[in-house]
């Protein structure tokens, strides 16, 4: 007998890589409970304004919204609870010292094409005003050039 393939939504956090200057990323398992598996399965969740916390040495996502539909029941409180990460002990104490340095821990995008549901997170610094501008403006410049060269080959 097949299995049949269930389709998925991604979850990504557009803002990450906008507002923040990134590192290396890091995949970390997240403990959910039945619903919110389902719920994020279906694509309802969200990752903006979600950060990743340490406390007793544990890793904590903050602020992540999984919201239900109409078969699958979450609570208003517990759509935006505090969510343990798992992470070996030296990937925590990697990140435990980045943290020191001044670093922020910023989730990317939610996993949910295999059997477990999985975090992209990655280290970074955040940006100033004048280094985003500076992308932008680099980023347009290159896609100018890229136009210019597809026009002469043509």
């Amino acid at each position: 007998m097949k299995k049949k393939q269930a389709t998925t939504k991604q979850i990504v956090n557009r803002r990450a890589r906008h507002d923040y200057e990134l590192g290396d990323s890091l995949v970390v398992g997240i403990a959910l409970s039945g619903a919110e598996t389902k719920a994020l399965r279906m694509g309802h969740g969200q990752l903006r304004g979600a950060y990743v916390t340490m406390k007793e040495n544990e890793l904590l996502l903050i602020n992540a919204t999984i919201s239900g539909t109409n078969g699958i029941a979450i609570s208003e409180p517990d759509q935006t609870r505090a969510r343990k990460l798992l992470a070996k002990r030296r990937e925590i104490e990697a990140l435990i010292e980045a943290k020191q340095q001044g670093r922020t821990i910023v989730p990317l995008e939610m996993l949910t094409s295999s059997r477990y549901i999985k975090l992209r997170i990655a280290v970074g610094k955040g940006k100033k005003l004048y280094d985003k501008r500076e992308t932008l403006k680099r980023r347009d410049q290159s896609r100018h050039i890229a136009a210019i060269l597809k026009q002469q080959n043509s």
